[in-house]
């Protein structure tokens, strides 16, 4: 990945102007919207100014290179994990905290490094057995300190830190080493977001009135009608934008669709879960329109690693 070959590679040139092309129709709408026909839409237009940004950075990075690639992925991996534990509580704990934010280092170390057997980039042995070293640290740290006290919580709480958003995440970043860089990413980066919004625009269309929860307690505005109508978006998905990994055969098309359609879901869903449970609406306030950065990312730190295995088991990620 580079500035040269990104320019030449019709991928990334596809998504480049896929981008551009969404985000222009969609400031169009909504200028008629709010200029023509006088609807008070402050906080779409919000949400909107958001994804400008937002699509300017992920470009942005992807374009630059590998290194800036998996920079990004282990600063929003950083900031989410900062979010995780404000709301939690586990912020106090520097100990804790700064431990898990050392794993989230070494998983970036690890995707940046070259590997010592075959000097490719990234360190694949060193990246999938990150969990086992950053967890033996994390446990370490009671021992050191020589408590007991509050420490089940305190650990529990840091390692699923590391594992959810700092390891799970850290998988998009490691994509920066494969063979086809900008296929995967900049594919599950698209299809991640399509699934949401076919979720909502399937829940609002079919859904009568929200009458069929789908999971009620977690996330009430959910319906068996957005989460069917976004399986269906995303199961076509792959097909349309075959061209993203030209080497998949029907199996791994139908699984792609299947892990964005499923695991995007899911995703959403487990963030869903600790925040009801610890009583806040957003995980933070960093992105106007949307929330924290957690918000933004639940569904890819659920899709990222299932993705990557797939593909690893089919085809190896690293060349």
């Amino acid at each position: 990945m580079s500035p040269r070959i990104a320019f030449h590679d019709d991928v990334f040139r596809f998504y480049f102007w896929l981008t551009l092309a969404v985000l222009a129709v969609a400031g169009l709408v909504l200028s008629v919207m709010r200029w023509g026909l006088k609807k008070e839409i402050t906080s779409i237009w919000r949400t909107y100014r958001s994804w400008l940004v937002m699509a300017t950075l992920l470009l942005a990075c992807v374009f630059t290179g590998r290194v800036a690639t998996i920079v990004g992925v282990t600063l929003l991996a950083g900031l989410g994990f900062k979010e995780f534990a404000r709301a939690t509580g586990l912020y106090r704990d520097w100990w804790m905290t700064g431990a898990v934010y050392a794993g989230i280092v070494s998983v970036a170390a690890s995707s940046v490094l070259l590997d010592p057997g075959d000097r490719s980039p990234g360190w694949f042995g060193f990246f999938m057995a990150a969990p086992v070293f950053a967890i033996a640290f994390i446990l370490l740290i009671p021992i050191v300190r020589n408590q007991t006290a509050g420490q089940l919580q305190a650990l529990s709480l840091a390692i699923v830190g590391f594992v959810y958003i700092g390891w799970m995440f850290g998988h998009l970043g490691f994509f920066a080493n494969s063979n086809h860089p900008y296929g995967y990413l900049l594919y599950l980066i698209f299809a991640v977001e399509v699934n949401d919004v076919a979720a909502f625009t399937c829940g609002k269309l079919f859904g009568r009135k929200g009458r069929h929860k789908f999971r009620s307690n977690i996330s009430p505005n959910k319906t068996w009608e957005g989460a069917i109508g976004a399986l269906i978006v995303s199961l076509a998905l792959p097909w349309a934008l075959r061209f993203s990994f030209p080497h998949f055969g029907p199996a791994q098309l139908l699984w792609t669709g299947a892990i964005v359609g499923i695991g995007g879901q899911l995703g959403d869903l487990s963030i869903s879960v600790i925040k009801r449970d610890i009583g806040v609406k957003d995980m933070g306030a960093m992105i106007p329109g949307h929330g924290g950065i957690l918000d933004r990312i639940d569904s890819l730190i659920y899709t990222a690693p299932l993705f990557f295995h797939m593909v690893n088991y089919y085809y190896y990620v690293k060349p």
